[in-house]
């Protein structure tokens, strides 16, 4: 990842008749090569932060630049080097997924060689290559999402806008579309903006993110920061263990100890004022228990979420 800012929202504000702001006063940026997840519920404004930067819709206040470009003022120049991929994707369902995207490159300009050449490799990196000559309709509605991805391979851009991207997909499909994205960012060395309402499934893939509500950035960071600005510099320890002894009572007495709860019948969630598990092994093993597991616990997107919504809602209060 590199250190060029590649896109730079600064006092964004969206607002519509009746003094309704879609969009309030918002500021990020995005670095070369970074996986950024825009993250809220739907409704928070996220899409139409989206449009902004893609042009499609005026802001009220603010500026917004996309390597060096105004999106309002020189629309083409961000077209050409973003790729855009909408909740609901619209193919083409009685052509094959080729024609589909033969029909894309048309627009691009491209002569049949190089359409050939970029299709063929797009639906490789996708994993459709098998699929290239069958009709879009017969598709998976994950299928659909890759094929969305290779839509964007064949314009080649040089950042990609996906808006809820894992939407309609399972678990195991979630987690290979996140890694195609991943590694896409490796060997294209694209740069990534996710909007999604899905949390934890997408901050295993995110570099930093930003969390939306009510219209308002309310949070921005990496997780690991964001957990520490709104938990606090605790640290969280997950414990399994078995044995004779009631494990309960003995850890709620080691020192640094902030509090102890028991999620399962050998496992223990532990609070903490620092990384303790030298002393917490010691303890454990001395009192007779098999210790089976003992690891740091990071807070959660999505509790994280929760905490940064009570706090910005009291603020308003």
């Amino acid at each position: 990842m590199g250190n060029e800012t590649v896109v730079s929202v600064s006092h964004l504000t969206k607002q519509y008749r009746k003094g309704v702001r879609a969009v309030d006063d918002i500021s990020f940026s995005l670095r070369e090569g970074e996986i950024f997840g825009l993250l809220g519920p739907n409704g928070s404004g996220k899409t139409t932060t989206i449009l902004m930067l893609l042009g499609l819709l005026e802001s009220t206040q603010g500026s917004v630049s996309i390597l060096g470009n105004d999106p309002f003022r020189t629309p083409l120049a961000v077209k050409q080097q973003v790729g855009y991929m909408p909740d609901t994707i619209g193919f083409y369902e009685y052509m094959t997924a080729y024609e589909n995207l033969d029909y894309t490159a048309r627009f691009l300009g491209l002569d049949a060689k190089q359409r050939k050449q970029r299709i063929t490799a797009s639906l490789t990196k996708m994993r459709l290559s098998s699929r290239m000559n069958d009709k879009v309709r017969t598709f998976s509605h994950g299928m659909k999402r890759r094929l969305g991805l290779a839509e964007l391979l064949v314009k080649q851009p040089k950042i990609a806008i996906l808006d809820e991207p894992t939407q309609g997909l399972d678990p195991q499909s979630i987690v290979e579309f996140l890694s195609l994205i991943a590694s896409l960012r490796e060997s294209e060395g694209m740069t990534f903006l996710l909007s999604s309402h899905q949390l934890d499934e997408i901050q295993s893939v995110c570099d930093r993110v930003g969390l939306f509500s009510r219209g308002k950035l309310i949070s921005f960071g990496t997780v690991a920061e964001l957990g520490k600005l709104h938990f606090g510099s605790d640290v969280l320890i997950n414990l399994q263990a078995e044995g004779p002894t009631d494990l309960l009572p003995l850890l709620k007495t080691q020192q640094g100890v902030l509090s102890v709860e028991r999620e399962g019948e050998h496992t223990y969630l532990i609070k903490a004022e620092k990384d303790i598990r030298p002393s917490l092994a010691q303890a454990v093993i001395g009192s007779g228990c098999n210790l089976s597991s003992l690891e740091l616990k990071q807070h959660s997107l999505n509790d994280i979420y929760q905490l940064a919504f009570k706090e910005a809602s009291n603020e308003q209060t």
